[in-house]
């Protein structure tokens, strides 16, 4: 029987959550599975990966294969590096503490390259927000400005109408009526 690592789609439409399960290559892919060992949720920014890494490495030391975005997903969390160690130890290319030692430096380095990616786009959506923020206040004192030029024009009462030039006629403001 050849077993696969797959996602399982679930959750609603155009929001979807995937479990990360271990199932018969033959069976559906949201149908019948052996082993569910984590979720995959990539709506949230970075995506968020809950993952069994001991489950999964077991099943992978035991051949199952994973899809390609599997596969993706377990490079990010080191469980392919774990992995291609582990069989350097079995060939007796390295030795156990030197696989253990490489991968946890790995996985040190994978964490705070994390880190510094949470931070920075923690950041910047909230200098974002400032920016937004700022904008709008430029934007609410020009309308201040405006109504209260409205007002002191307003308040120097009417407005007096130049007088007509030497030359020219007076405008007549009232209409003739047409005799009859």
């Amino acid at each position: 029987m050849a077993v696969k690592i797959r996602l399982a789609r679930r959750g609603r439409k155009k929001l979807a959550l995937y479990d990360v399960v271990v199932a018969d290559a033959r069976s559906p892919r949201d149908g019948k599975f052996i082993e569910k060992i984590g979720t995959y949720n990539p709506a949230t920014v970075p995506a968020s990966i809950v993952l069994d890494d001991v489950k999964a490495f077991d099943w992978l030391m035991k051949g199952a294969q994973p899809s390609d975005t599997v596969r993706a997903m377990l490079s990010y969390r080191g469980v392919m590096l774990k992995r291609h160690l582990q069989i350097g130890v079995g060939k007796g290319a390295i030795t156990q503490e030197v696989a253990d030692s490489k991968l946890a430096d790995w996985l040190k380095a994978k964490e705070t390259k994390i880190q510094s990616k949470i931070e920075g786009l923690s950041t910047a959506k909230q200098s974002a927000a400032k920016a937004r923020k700022e904008a709008e206040t430029k934007v609410k004192e020009a309308r201040a400005e405006a109504l209260r030029k409205k007002a002191e024009v307003a308040a120097a009462g009417p407005v007096v109408e130049a007088a007509p030039a030497e030359g020219e006629a007076p405008a007549e403001t009232e209409a003739t009526e047409p005799q009859a």
